[in-house]
């Protein structure tokens, strides 16, 4: 169901709830004894499974806001979509719904298209665990090579506490590391509890002391633009600029782009790619 236009009247909780019910068609059979199209608030409080007296009254905007669980409900009797399902819980609680987490889904075709338009610079997308799930050849030559590496070695986190590799190639490790936690952060306040990205952050407190000591700052940052410097034997230290992008239509992936600052940066970057096709 299409619900990127919505009336003005739509533009409150109850309003939304009685626009999207009225869009619903009755069972069949049931049109013909009804004066106004769509579902009555009796049928949608059954497929939700509330009462139509706590359902009436989120119409009429009283009863406080409903809960993660209630909302989750409503979304499947309303039958709303991917974006309909965001409007609700932006309109009930203020926020978007939690994520739902799925490290294995694949990755649109169209954003893998995207990845290996950045020829010159590295680019790479993650989910909220931060598992590596897509990335170009750039980002194998400067970055990592993921196409050699086993999937748990993928995951940015596991490799910037675990593998002396990385952290020899981070002149700022500390920094850089302490960056990274206060992002995680996020994610995982976004995905709940009881989700992967709290697993995964238990994992490391459980077998890194530096995670467990970053992770006890309680800081929190957003993702979207940083600076980070890297050390290669081929080319020394060369800086770049990282902008984060949330993939839309995929719930919980984004895109990072790594570009270089200067000159220099940029002659660093086309080495490493240049080295790493001559390896093939």
């Amino acid at each position: 169901m299409n619900t990127n236009t919505l009336p003005s009247t739509a533009l409150s909780l109850g309003g939304f709830l009685r626009d999207r019910r009225a869009r619903l068609p009755p069972a069949p059979g049931a049109q013909s004894r009804r004066r106004t199209p769509g579902l009555r608030r009796e049928e949608v409080a059954a497929r939700a499974a509330v009462s139509v007296t706590w359902y009436t009254w989120l119409e009429q905007g009283r009863g406080g806001p409903p809960s993660d669980d209630v909302l989750e409900r409503l979304a499947r009797a309303l039958e709303l979509d991917a974006v309909g399902r965001e409007v609700l819980f932006l309109l009930a609680q203020q926020r978007p719904p939690p994520l739902t987490l799925a490290p294995t889904a694949p990755v649109p075709p169209a954003v893998q298209r995207v990845l290996h338009a950045f020829a010159d610079r590295p680019a790479i997308v993650k989910n909220p665990t931060w598992d590596i799930v897509a990335w170009n050849e750039a980002a194998s030559a400067v970055l990592a090579d993921y196409e050699d590496a086993p999937v748990l070695e993928r995951n940015v986190l596991r490799r910037l506490f675990s593998d002396p590799v990385i952290r020899d190639s981070l002149p700022h490790w500390e920094d850089d590391a302490r960056f990274a936690i206060s992002v995680f952060r996020v994610d995982v306040a976004r995905a709940g509890a009881g989700s992967e990205a709290l697993a995964l952050a238990a994992e490391l407190q459980a077998s890194s002391d530096d995670f467990r000591r970053l992770w006890a700052e309680n800081e929190m940052r957003s993702h979207w633009i940083g600076m980070k410097q890297l050390y290669r034997p081929l080319v020394g230290s060369f800086e770049l600029e990282t902008l984060a992008f949330a993939v839309d239509g995929a719930d919980g992936l984004s895109m990072i782009v790594f570009t270089p600052v200067t000159e220099a940066d940029a002659h660093a970057v086309a080495r490493l790619i240049a080295a790493h096709a001559a390896r093939g």
